[in-house]
């Protein structure tokens, strides 16, 4: 009994209890957004309760991971996840035109990169963490250093899926990296400069698709290139082709005001509502009311894993979740920012709440780390104060 006590008061129940809301508003919308277009012939529903399942147990078997066997493990997960990008480049299944998947028997369709986007925040955590452990004082030369070594570890993965194309998916890399980098302790006069000139950039190259198309032909761009950009900016003028769907997607959203229209009722079509554009099946069957409390889970739940973070002190463990909470909050701003309108379509689907068992896998093996955390803390405090003292 008293095992059973100790067990179950290292489990925080609070994340458990936000991902089992998610999970549930995951399952009425995938099922309301089945009921509202007749063309899937799949049962989507049963199939995301099998990859529930299957992530379930992902999440059991990663938080058997403690602090030493992460830090040690971390750069052989590092080689398979780049072993299994390279196989997919290879062997990968080619969905939507792009060579991104793998097939899993009795499971379907699984994109590795959902799964390298786990193994990435672990080995850029074990980066940071040799690094300031060898490096205690912080000067340019060090944190440049540093900031090399980030960027060599994200760039690579970010390469190959790139040639797969999958752009979304390279900018939750990038994402990941950049959050990690605001905490890894590197100075200020690096990081200003650095993302100051990464936001101009993209200014200036935004202000030229807008207004000098021309000269960006004539140094190689094509024109069809920027047609995304345009039908963001401006979806009105393609309403039939690149604006198409966002437009039909804030008119769904629009369709259910303050509280909803009810689940099941949709009276706008959406092509993939059961997947990146889900948002648009819970704005339209639940309203403004059903959207805010859908958001309000996602920010308890990235509060929860702030509070681990700080609750545990570990520096290797902060950076962990600190990687876990960039990844899940560009996912939902990004997915939800295209859904209204305000972002570009990339592609990138609700956490927790789209269907797909790669996404959700991916998801749950994040939260699984940082579950483990807080259930291996008491071993992993004793064993790096053991580190501190043999150096």
């Amino acid at each position: 009994m008293n095992s059973r006590n100790k067990i179950s008061a290292r489990i925080d129940y609070g994340i458990v209890l936000s991902l089992m809301l998610l999970c549930l508003i995951s399952m009425i919308s995938i099922y309301s957004a089945q009921l509202t277009n007749e063309q899937y012939t799949a049962n989507f529903v049963m199939k995301q309760a099998v990859w529930f399942v299957v992530s379930g147990f992902a999440i059991f078997v990663i938080m058997q991971f403690d602090y030493e066997r992460l830090t040690k493990w971390a750069y052989y997960f590092y080689g398979l996840g780049l072993l299994m990008l390279v196989f997919v480049l290879f062997f990968g299944k080619v969905v939507n035109g792009a060579r991104s998947w793998i097939v899993i028997p009795f499971l379907g369709n699984l994109q590795p990169s959902e799964v390298v986007k786990v193994i990435l925040i672990i080995v850029l955590s074990k980066v940071i963490w040799d690094h300031n452990r060898k490096f205690r004082t912080h000067t340019l030369k060090y944190d440049f250093w540093l900031l090399v070594k980030l960027g060599i570890f994200t760039l690579v993965p970010i390469g190959l899926i790139m040639l797969q194309p999958d752009l979304g998916t390279g900018l939750v890399f990038i994402a990941i990296m950049s959050g990690m980098i605001l905490v890894s302790g590197i100075t200020w006069k690096l990081i200003v400069p650095i993302y100051g000139s990464i936001v101009a950039i993209g200014g200036t190259l935004l202000y030229l698709v807008l207004y000098h198309e021309s000269w960006l032909v004539k140094l190689g761009f094509k024109s069809y290139q920027f047609e995304r950009i345009h039908t963001w900016i401006n979806p009105e003028s393609d309403p039939q082709g690149g604006g198409y769907q966002v437009l039909r997607a804030m008119t769904a959203i629009g369709s259910g005001q303050i509280s909803g229209n009810g689940a099941g009722y949709n009276a706008i079509a959406i092509p993939e509502n059961h997947n990146d554009f889900i948002f648009t099946v819970i704005g339209g069957d639940f309203g403004f009311v059903g959207a805010s409390i859908l958001l309000a889970i996602y920010f308890l739940l990235i509060y929860q894993i702030i509070r681990v973070a700080l609750d545990v002190g570990i520096p290797f463990y902060s950076y962990i979740c600190t990687g876990v909470v960039m990844m899940i909050m560009f996912h939902v701003l990004e997915n939800v920012g295209m859904n209204i309108g305000l972002l570009p379509i990339t592609g990138i689907p609700l956490p927790f709440i789209s269907y797909g068992g790669s996404a959700l896998l991916g998801n749950m093996m994040a939260i699984g780390l940082v579950l483990g955390i807080r259930y291996n803390y008491q071993k992993s405090m004793f064993t790096v104060k053991e580190e501190k003292l043999a150096e």
